[in-house]
């Protein structure tokens, strides 16, 4: 495994795990946890954790501002990422 293989892993499952940890928080109605540092996860490569979170443990899936963030940072994502490859 190369090392942007285990960036990308660690950066995803740590991201997921950041959601987890804000929809215990919100179910215990403790301090959240930003969205600009959830914004933030999903920049520095953890969209697929954050896609995940929102799928599997319905975190934030019906904040609708929040929703259209995170689907125009994976579309600026998936834009760069296919300029770099062409």
């Amino acid at each position: 495994m190369n090392l942007f293989s285990i960036y990308f892993l660690v950066i995803n499952i740590g991201t997921f795990l950041v959601m987890l940890e804000d929809k215990k928080r919100a179910i215990n109605q403790r301090f959240r946890i930003p969205e600009k540092v959830l914004f933030l996860l999903t920049i520095l490569g953890g969209s697929l954790g954050i896609l995940a979170a929102m799928r599997f443990i319905r975190h934030k899936s019906n904040k609708n501002s929040f929703k259209i963030t995170i689907a125009l940072i994976v579309m600026l994502q998936i834009s760069l990422l296919y300029i770099y490859l062409k």
